[in-house]
C-alpha cells in the first residue's frame, strides 16, 4: 500500500480548534515535522482539510 508524507509548513495559531485538531490527529505537532501515513481515504481527508498548512507527497 502507498503512503503520503506529510509535513507541517505552517503554525495551526490563530486557526479554529477544529483545524488544529485535525493536524494533530495527523500526528503533528511542530513546524516541520514529518509523518509517514498509510494512504486511506481517512487519512486524505483529513490533509484536505488543511492542505494550506501541510505539504503532502507520496512515497513509498
Amino acid at each position: 500500500m502507498k503512503h503520503l508524507k506529510v509535513t507541517l509548513k505552517r503554525s495551526t495559531i490563530g486557526h479554529p480548534e477544529r483545524v488544529m485538531e485535525t493536524v494533530r490527529g495527523l500526528g503533528l505537532r511542530k513546524i516541520g515535522q514529518s509523518r509517514v501515513l498509510e494512504n486511506t481515504p481517512a487519512v486524505r481527508g483529513m490533509v484536505k482539510k488543511v492542505i494550506h498548512l501541510v505539504d503532502a507527497v507520496e512515497a513509498e
